[in-house]
């Protein structure tokens, strides 16, 4: 393989325009060579360098490209991630993996079996936030966790059942959308949990989707975490909230990058993914003898590390952080999480 690793990308709308295209262009390691692009050539305004190809099966069949990365509607993730697959090349896929654990197991299965590196592109592990609260974690800060609580809250009053998210069905909906990230986050750094209980609503005039959920994962000796989201939220509670014996950590605001990547500004330059000190998250725990209590600076986040790990996956040089197995768990959580909303009752987890 050359240096440099040709990327096609399948789809130009929010998710390939916003985070894919201008993150991958700032690897060094990777070449955005290709864009999928129905209509229009919107991409090569931006990327004047790039392929536009109308139909993924040409761009399947281009030997060119070593890495597709598939950013369509949850609903296809499945058939264009088999499909580059078959054709013979590694595949990064947008959040949710697939809609059912039976599908992320088949495609598993593939890539096993033609020797390919498949990752899902659960992004959220590198924002700066996250970031912070992991060291927090795995230096025991704040002593023995008993509860946690991820929020992840926006307003967006009006449902539109003409767009995919909001269409109902399968892999729609915020739980799939956004509670994917937050399972995911907790699937990182807790690892899988004895039992998921489950409330998941529809909550906004017109909307045929849910938006609106309250999920609680049970783990050993007692510690809870609550993950929550509502698009119904014009003042968000805070992103981050962790109880420990010795302490507490409360994180409000998000990571910067979406705004800035929106912004049109680029990955990767001076001050990339930083925080003003008055987005830094409160911390108030006991060290010894000492009580501490203040603000603990937020790591710098950065997306081009998920990138940057893919490339080195592919080249043989580092192992893959997202591996498809970790996204799959993510999967069967919200199967599990859809169980318990609608018997009502909390379920045990089982692969």
């Amino acid at each position: 393989m050359n240096k440099v690793i040709n990327v096609g990308l399948i789809g130009y709308g929010f998710a390939g325009r916003t985070f894919h295209a201008p993150v991958i262009s700032s690897v060094p390691e990777l070449k955005l060579a290709a864009v999928v692009q129905r209509s229009g050539n919107t991409a090569k305004e931006i990327y004047p360098w790039v392929q536009i190809v109308r139909d993924a099966g040409e761009l399947n069949a281009d030997p060119s490209i070593d890495l597709v990365v598939v950013t369509t509607p949850s609903t296809d993730h499945y058939s264009f991630t088999k499909a580059a697959l078959l054709a013979g090349k590694h595949v990064v896929v947008e959040k949710p993996f697939t809609t059912t654990t039976a599908e992320a197991d088949e495609l598993i299965e593939l890539a096993r079996e033609k020797g390919l590196v498949l990752s899902v592109f659960h992004n959220r592990r590198w924002d700066g936030d996250f970031l912070t609260l992991s060291q927090v974690v795995k230096q025991g800060i704040l002593g023995r966790l008993t509860d946690a609580e991820f929020r992840w809250e926006r307003f967006s009053p009006v449902a539109n059942p003409g767009r995919w998210r909001d269409g109902g069905g399968p892999g729609t909906g915020v739980f799939y959308d956004l509670g994917v990230h937050l399972l995911d986050q907790a699937l990182s750094l807790f690892g899988v949990p004895r039992s998921i209980a489950a409330d998941i609503r529809t909550i906004r005039d017109g909307a045929v989707s849910d938006d609106a959920f309250d999920v609680t994962l049970n783990y050993e000796h007692g510690f809870r975490l609550a993950l929550r989201s509502m698009l119904l939220a014009r003042q968000p509670g805070p992103r981050y909230t962790l109880h420990g014996s010795e302490g507490t950590f409360v994180k409000y605001g998000e990571d910067p990058q979406e705004n800035a990547l929106k912004a049109g500004l680029t990955p990767g330059t001076p001050g990339w993914g930083t925080e003003p000190e008055s987005r830094w998250a409160a911390i108030e725990t006991t060290l010894g003898s000492l009580r501490i209590s203040g603000r603990i600076q937020t790591i710098p986040g950065n997306y081009q590390d998920y990138f940057r790990n893919v490339a080195g996956a592919i080249f043989g040089t580092a192992e893959l952080a997202v591996r498809p197995e970790e996204a799959r768990m993510a999967v069967r959580l919200i199967e599990l999480g859809l169980q318990s909303a609608r018997e009502q009752r909390t379920v045990e987890v089982t692969p």
